[in-house]
């Protein structure tokens, strides 16, 4: 985990392009800067609060909170459609 000296505007700014990517899905996305830890994007289907994820980036990548990674961050767009499929509420949503 990143100090609290750790510039983390790289991270926000990747996860800004994933929340923007996520909005056309239907998903809320909220930023969140934790003091002394990485930022992370809470995800959420509206529709299904259960529903919902935290995304990290770092390193080039979206990662879940599990440290699996979803996508390289030159690809919101797919990170964004694969989250809109994890978090819909039936298969053909």
């Amino acid at each position: 985990m990143p100090t609290s000296a750790h510039d983390t505007d790289p991270e926000q700014a990747e996860l800004e392009r994933l929340a923007t990517e996520l909005a056309p899905h239907g998903l809320h996305a909220e930023l969140c800067t934790p003091p002394g830890k990485l930022p992370y994007l809470h995800v959420r289907n509206p529709q299904a609060t259960v529903l919902n994820e935290r995304i990290y980036a770092q390193a080039g990548a979206y990662w879940y909170s599990w440290a699996q990674k979803l996508t390289d961050t030159d690809d919101p767009a797919d990170a964004a459609q694969t989250l809109a499929r994890v978090l819909a509420t039936t298969s053909g949503e």
